[in-house]
């Protein structure tokens, strides 16, 4: 669960953070997969944590 809303936080900020910068729609797609996967990977790394320590 962690992982799919850290997932859609990136996407959402990858895509704001482009279109701040005058970005256009490639562009947006770009910042947002980007920022998609470090985030998805921080959720990962996050859920591992909690749960080997619960």
């Amino acid at each position: 669960m962690i992982v799919i809303i850290a997932t859609l936080f990136g996407v959402a900020l990858g895509a704001w953070r482009a279109k701040t910068r005058g970005g256009g729609g490639m562009d947006m797609a770009q910042y947002a997969a980007g920022h998609a996967i470090a985030f998805a990977l921080l959720g990962l790394f996050l859920t591992i944590i909690l749960e080997r320590m619960l």
